[in-house]
């Protein structure tokens, strides 16, 4: 979990490694799509609590796998 309560834009780019560019952040916003965030004037800030609350919704859940008897695996080899 992050440290800080809100979060800028750049942050919020480093949080998620680059992947998600300004731009991006930029129409989300504007199509009131992706995590939710503050407009303190021209200042744009993404709470840390939301963006943790995004991210779990965007969790691909997979199913764990089908575990061979140990015995299978020597056929295996």
């Amino acid at each position: 979990m992050t440290s800080h309560a809100y979060l800028t834009l750049e942050e919020v780019i480093t949080r998620y490694r680059g992947q998600v560019s300004e731009s991006t952040l930029r129409n989300w916003r504007a199509m009131r799509i992706g995590p939710s965030f503050i407009k303190i004037g021209k200042a744009v800030l993404y709470p840390a609590s939301e963006l943790d609350r995004w991210d779990k919704s965007n969790l691909v859940v997979c199913r764990t796998s089908r575990s061979l008897p140990l015995e299978d695996y020597a056929s295996i080899g």
